[in-house]
């Protein structure tokens, strides 16, 4: 399995975040994608490649062409305004506010295309996430001509981006730009199969009058755990989309018995659908020690997961998302990959 990876991520640090009570270092940090990138080739799954460089034509599909400026120009308007260090939202649209008119400021601007703060940006971040969206864009290509899998090592990750916000240390949907690009090279139908801790609140809120992309999540419970809004089993899209979303929200706990019995129907799902091509948005903060999750899965589960999707039998592209225990992240995030490869 061919993995594509861009060096160009570590323009993304030394960024802060918002951690419930205090300003913290972000949790997504570089050295996520460098220990699964020295994994992928500590088990010679494949050649490691960089990205082609892609224009923003398929992401202008699923994301608002004002979205995607301002994610381009929001460091630069930040150092403009008189500030410095990480730029972060301090105030959103909320009920009973107008939220149809973006403020000119961009203190205010920050804040109208962003859902938490938790995204934060620096001098290097757009052209990280620009290279990620390359990364995506590009392993998709890979499947596309041919190849059986490809992971996209992509950081930062993107399921929480949603048509025109910004969150969860996500800032472009990498899978749902994935899946445009399939749907724009002739699959009738593609599906999305999230198995982050957290729902791809993001991915769901692109596709959901859609009928084309089927967004299956396994997650927490949102009644407990972030991102709070959206991820409740009733959500089962709208309009065209009706039936074509499916949400598997999880107690916190859960270990692999209850967890692979979520994907075991969320795989009966992607049967019967029929897709022509499957998305993997994988998130392997699931494990039992990743320091802002609470499910219970072992590193010897991580196997099962990948020979579990390759049974479907379907031209896969894995996408990377969240993970932050990071001693253990690429032994999880790759642990899937060989599951996928030996089945």
């Amino acid at each position: 399995m061919k993995t594509v990876f861009s060096p160009r991520h570590v323009g993304h640090s030394g960024n802060v975040e918002l951690d419930t009570n205090a300003i913290v270092a972000a949790y997504e940090k570089p050295s996520r994608a460098q220990i699964i990138r020295e994994r992928v080739e500590a088990v010679g799954l494949g050649p490691v490649i960089e990205p082609n460089a892609h224009d923003l034509s398929t992401a202008r599909k699923i994301h608002a062409h004002d979205y995607l400026d301002f994610l381009e120009s929001v460091y630069p308007q930040w150092l403009a305004a008189g500030h410095s260090g990480t730029a972060m939202p301090y105030v959103w649209p909320t009920r009973g506010v107008r939220a149809d008119v973006p403020p000119t400021s961009i203190e205010g601007r920050i804040g109208y295309y962003a859902f938490d703060a938790g995204a934060t940006f620096v001098a290097g971040t757009w052209d990280a996430v620009k290279s990620s969206h390359d990364s995506a864009l590009s392993a998709a290509r890979l499947v596309q001509a041919g190849e059986r899998a490809a992971f996209a090592l992509c950081r930062p990750p993107g399921h929480h981006a949603g048509s025109n916000f910004a969150g969860g240390y996500c800032y472009i949907n990498n899978a749902a730009v994935a899946a445009q690009f399939f749907r724009d090279n002739g699959a009738k139908r593609v599906t999305i199969l999230d198995v982050d801790y957290h729902h791809g609140n993001g991915t769901q809120q692109i596709f959901y009058a859609r009928a084309d992309v089927q967004v299956l999540n396994l997650h927490a419970d949102p009644l407990q755990e972030y991102p709070y809004f959206l991820g409740h089993a009733d959500e089962t899209g709208s309009g065209a989309g009706e039936g074509f979303n499916h949400n598997f929200p999880l107690p916190l706990g859960t270990a692999w018995e209850g967890w692979s019995a979520a994907l075991d129907s969320a795989c009966d799902l992607v049967a019967a659908y029929a897709p022509d091509a499957l998305i993997v948005s994988l998130g392997v903060d699931t494990f039992e020690r990743d320091p802002i999750s609470k499910f219970r899965l072992t590193s010897s589960d991580y196997p099962k997961i990948g020979a579990r999707i390759a049974r479907l039998g379907l031209p896969t592209l894995f996408v990377m998302e969240g993970g932050y225990a990071v001693e253990e992240i690429g032994i999880n995030a790759v642990g899937v990959l060989t599951g996928f490869e030996q089945d």
